[in-house]
């Protein structure tokens, strides 16, 4: 592991994620599809105040968005998911392999919220795997992975959990195929969403951070199946992208 520089005040490091929040706006209630956005010009945090694999140390360039912040977000988020769907049990389906560390955080901050109100929603968690990128490249292609039939979702009230929405073909596919098995009601939670031409904002009903369109790793988001083990989202290095393409 790499430690931070024990001379880095601690107080420096709190002013650095006042800043850091002083550049996003959080969008609340009717615009909470924006979530927070970070701006063009975000550079990042330096590798050295954070811990990560030590043999990342070449191919991340900055941490993006650090591990204690991506957590406080998805709890608020499950405070919303609470506040839409508290009179109803939930069907979670979480897309793979991406979506697999904000889906159990986020079941688990709902959980939490629930043994600790009078509105405990109840939650069942299904899986869907698809495949949408080549390298750091979309497909913009839905390729399900496995068994694609679906029907468990019928009359459900039903939460698509997925950790990166850029332009949307690809959710919008699978919620056309999500469609066809006749749930009740389907929302959408998005840990990240890019800002590209025709992005998909109008999906996603949660949304954790609206980003640039940088190609981040890390909290399971991968490249080529590498990086999955960050905890916090970085933006790979141009040397991470030739040492681990296919």
């Amino acid at each position: 592991m790499l430690w931070p520089d024990p001379t880095v005040d601690v107080w420096f490091l709190l002013l650095l994620v006042t800043a850091h929040l002083e550049q996003t706006k959080v969008m609340e209630n009717g615009g909470v599809k924006r979530g927070i956005v970070i701006k063009d010009e975000w550079p990042g945090y330096s590798l050295n105040l954070f811990t990560y694999p030590e043999h990342y140390h070449e191919d991340i360039e900055n941490v993006y968005i650090p591990h204690g912040l991506i957590m406080n977000r998805i709890e608020r988020l499950a405070h919303y998911i609470m506040e839409d769907f508290w009179d109803n049990k939930i069907m979670v389906l979480c897309v793979l392999k991406g979506g697999y560390k904000f889906c159990a955080d986020l079941v688990e901050f709902i959980k939490i919220l629930g043994r600790n109100s009078n509105r405990y929603l109840e939650t069942r968690v299904e899986f869907i795997r698809y495949k949408s990128y080549l390298n750091d490249q979309s497909t913009e292609d839905l390729h399900i992975v496995g068994n694609t039939d679906l029907s468990f979702l019928r009359g459900k009230c039903v939460l698509v959990v997925e950790a990166m929405v850029d332009t949307g073909k690809t959710m919008q596919a699978l919620l056309k195929h999500v469609q066809t098995f006749e749930p009740r009601m389907v929302k959408v939670a998005g840990l990240l969403v890019k800002r590209v031409p025709n992005m998909a904002e109008s999906l996603t009903d949660y949304v954790g951070f609206e980003i640039p369109n940088r190609f981040v790793v890390g909290y399971a988001l991968d490249y080529n199946e590498y990086f999955r083990d960050l905890n916090h989202i970085c933006v790979i290095s141009k040397s991470g992208k030739t040492k681990y393409k296919v």
